[in-house]
């Protein structure tokens, strides 16, 4: 964290900041600005007349921004202050389902869709006027729809064709569902980070006599495709890893997709050990909990659920009953996305914050400055466990 101040200190923004944070991710937004406030307080100390420098340290950088809707439906985007000549960045969440609107008298929840066309009416009110415009998208529209298989639609890979056509320089994302997306759009700005350090931070804080070794500790991967969290996690912690891979039913298609027939284990025995199952996602969170209660069979000790987006799209009631039966000890998401009021009732689930991450991409960004030590968190993870263990 210090190396990145040192850095912005040194290094003149590439224009005054300012923050869209829409109405579906207010809260989180106001977090992040907070934390920009803050740190604009502590740097660059000395007085300068440079106009790069206006409005570098302020109350605060949001500005006001809406998106009203006609009777019909249809809607507009509207900027409330000025972003000429400023480094605009736009925050969104695609996943909040808990906005409405009315379309001829009927209320309907914003879909996917809606966000997504919303987050397009305030660049399009943004376009020719700020300097440079980004997207901090956390959970990537349509990121599942990735590839295509037979007669089907590319829907991320255009989304992000028609935002780099719209005039967006940068398109930050988080845990990406296939990074390789980003060849959509070559040419333009597109990072997505992971928060396994956040994770451990809040893992630690709520699960303090966790140890950390190859005799207590075991990094799961709940399928193939999740195969590179688990093995940066086993790596950077130093313990051993299994996964499970999913046989499906291909030949037919239940909401949306195959079916998974059985879960099978490829890894050393659990037995005795804590286990921490690391994914992109809980959706409906049928497959995870499966896996969570395969290992108690096993004989693993306690099971913690490590996931960057928590959506519960069919709510929280299997896993308030697999917490009773034991299958599940903690969950861990963060808040890049909608989480209903209820999860703070939830004994097992634990909050990993992203808003000050967020903050320290957004200065680093807006000085032009490397991102490397950010999307690198390795030496963060060490310096916590080190922690961890002089604690425990």
């Amino acid at each position: 964290m210090s190396n990145n101040i040192e850095a912005l200190e040194k290094t003149l923004p590439i224009a005054p900041l300012k923050l869209v944070a829409m109405e579906s991710c207010k809260d989180l937004g106001h977090k992040v600005n907070d934390y920009l406030v803050s740190f604009r307080k502590d740097t660059i100390n000395e007085i300068t007349t440079s106009p790069l420098y206006t409005n570098y340290k302020s109350n605060s950088y949001l500005v006001d921004c809406s998106c009203p809707r006609f009777g019909s439906g249809e809607a507009k985007g509207i900027l409330k202050e000025t972003i000429r000549g400023t480094d605009l960045f736009i925050m969104t969440d695609v996943c909040n389902y808990s906005l409405t609107y009315s379309v001829n008298g009927h209320l309907n929840h914003m879909s996917p869709d809606d966000h997504y066309q919303d987050l397009k009416r305030i660049i399009s009110a943004a376009t020719g006027k700020a300097h440079r415009i980004n997207v901090i998208m956390p959970f990537l529209y349509e990121s599942r729809q990735h590839k295509r298989t037979k007669r089907e639609s590319l829907d991320c890979a255009l989304a992000l064709e028609e935002l780099n056509a719209m005039g967006v320089t940068n398109i930050i994302t988080f845990d990406a569902h296939d990074p390789r997306v980003q060849n959509a759009i070559p040419l333009s700005g597109f990072d997505s980070f992971d928060p396994p350090y956040q994770f451990m931070k809040a893992l630690f804080r709520a699960v303090p006599d966790i140890i950390v070794d190859k005799e207590h500790l075991m990094i799961i991967s709940p399928d193939e495709g999740a195969m590179h969290r688990a093995v940066y996690f086993s790596n950077v912690l130093g313990v051993d890893m299994g996964m499970f891979y999913k046989r499906r039913d291909y030949s037919t298609i239940v909401n949306g997709k195959n079916p998974i027939v059985a879960h099978e284990f490829l890894g050393d025995d659990v037995t005795g050990k804590d286990v921490i199952i690391v994914d992109d996602m809980i959706s409906s969170g049928e497959s995870m909990l499966d896996v969570a209660k395969k290992l108690k069979e096993r004989g693993a000790g306690r099971v913690f659920v490590c996931t960057t987006f928590g959506l519960f799209t069919e709510g929280f009631e299997k896993f308030d009953d697999y917490y009773e039966k034991g299958y599940i000890n903690k969950v861990i998401t963060t808040n890049l996305t909608y989480l209903p009021s209820v999860v703070n009732e939830k004994p097992y689930f634990v909050t990993a914050d992203m808003s000050k991450f967020l903050a320290l991409i957004i200065d680093s960004l807006n000085h032009d400055v490397s991102i490397g030590n950010v999307l690198n968190p390795t030496d963060r993870i060490h310096s916590l466990l080190e922690k961890h263990n002089i604690k425990r």
